[in-house]
């Protein structure tokens, strides 16, 4: 038998105000002045009102009447579709959800009660109205809450993956609570709904991919500007991220790692940025990837400290510069993505090696299509390129004896008739 226990109800402004060390009203707070002038960018409500289209003309498609859509902070969702129809990027938990009926308001489940959820209100309201708190973890409860109320206990309810990546979805303490609330209920593995709305980008989200893009060049002129001798690779990691945080955005990853030119023993940056010092003679290789609000984009490109080395001079100018800007030229509007992986054979016909992929796609982070070296994989809609994706072209040759490598990358938006480079970093070897 259904839990049809309705869900705590909250107190009026005037009757809270003077009792907020009750832990159960100050947790279902509401309609407080709280955060009033609080001054939060938004997307228009019609994007708003176009992407909930979208959604529910998936749902159509396949037959549903609801879906549970989350997003956590995890670098393959960034927040994910609960970002998308929110604005919200969660780091309290593994996940946030919104519920989204067919017909009716969504309703976003947020981790927090009290001041914290009160904040969220006003962060989200451009997208919708109806943000509750998760009593304490309780997701699951709030969801079913809301489900019956919308009397759609019996319906077929979709569960979109929190990690797309990884195939992700939520909690199994969380699914026990719907299939126990629900038993009547439908209970749907969706699979990429997510990526395929967002694989083609809109004005208001391209225009938050070029933010992101300066955000990266802000992050490599730190990168420039902090290093020198005795500097520590988590120190130019703390520089970029202060100049991704100061200009209003997010660091989604920050890989940074060094080694002397002379006998270098590096291919890829390192993802874990650690106390070794830097030294002149040294080279600086990373990859970066910085979000606005929820949308990003990524950069990487070396960064000597003093004159290059013969051979990472002639690497450069005659191996990574040359594929990089072969790759660039092939991302327009009708080009199969496939050009992407044939010009990189290019680097074993140079004699050296790369890392098996070359580029990939961008939605909120990076996603499909993926182009390695034996083959791009993705969707049949990932396989040409279209005006309004978002494409990060990162080659990294390797040499021969696999002891050096260069990443190359920069972001670009593709356009009616090309492409778009969203930072204006300058592709050549620094020194400084």
């Amino acid at each position: 038998m259904n839990d049809t226990k309705p869900r705590r109800t909250f107190l009026p402004w005037e009757e809270l105000r003077t009792r907020l060390d009750e832990s159960p009203h100050f947790n279902t707070m509401r309609g407080t002045p709280y955060y009033r002038d609080a001054v939060y960018e938004q997307f228009s409500a019609a994007e708003y009102a176009r992407r909930y289209a979208a959604l529910r003309a998936k749902m159509r498609e396949h037959k549903l009447d609801a879906v549970i859509v989350p997003g956590g902070p995890s670098h393959w969702s960034f927040g994910g579709g609960m970002l998308w129809l929110t604005g919200h990027w969660e780091w309290h938990a593994l996940a946030c959800y919104v519920l989204v009926p067919l017909e009716g308001e969504p309703t976003l489940v947020y981790s927090m009660g009290g001041t914290h959820a009160e904040s969220v209100r006003r962060e989200t309201a451009a997208a919708l109205s109806d943000v509750r708190g998760s009593r304490g973890g309780q997701f699951a409860e709030v969801i079913a809450d809301r489900i019956i109320e919308l009397g759609l206990e019996r319906g077929r309810i979709g569960l979109l993956e929190i990690d797309p990546r990884h195939r992700d979805y939520l909690p199994v303490n969380q699914y026990d609570t719907l299939r126990k609330r629900l038993p009547e209920a439908e209970l749907v593995f969706t699979v990429g709904f997510i990526h395929e709305l967002l694989s083609l980008h809109s004005a208001e989200e391209l225009d938050c991919v070029r933010t992101a893009g300066k955000l990266c060049e802000s992050a490599m002129q730190a990168i420039m500007t902090r290093a020198e001798p005795g500097v520590s690779e988590y120190e130019l990691r703390a520089a970029a991220g202060a100049a991704i945080l100061e200009g209003g955005g997010d660091i989604d990853f920050l890989i940074i790692g060094t080694t002397p030119m002379a006998k270098p023993a590096m291919v890829f940056g390192n993802p874990r940025p650690s106390r070794r010092k830097l030294a002149r003679g040294d080279i600086i290789i990373m990859e970066l990837a910085a979000g606005y609000r929820g949308y990003t984009a990524q950069i990487g490109s070396p960064i000597c400290l003093g004159p290059p080395t013969d051979m990472v001079r002639r690497f450069w100018e005659e191996i990574t510069l040359p594929a990089f800007q072969m790759m660039a030229a092939e991302i327009k509007p009708g080009n199969p993505v496939e050009a992407i992986r044939t010009a990189g054979k290019f680097f074993r016909e140079k004699g050296v090696q790369s890392r098996p992929i070359h580029a990939h796609g961008i939605d909120l982070v990076t996603d499909q299509p993926h182009v390695f070296t034996d083959g791009v994989h993705g969707q049949a809609f990932d396989q040409v390129f279209r005006p309004g994706m978002v494409f990060m072209a990162e080659p990294n040759p390797i040499t021969a004896d696999g002891n050096f490598g260069i990443f190359l990358g920069h972001t670009f938006i593709v356009t009616e008739t090309g492409h778009e480079c969203v930072d204006g970093f300058p592709w050549e070897l620094v020194v400084v």
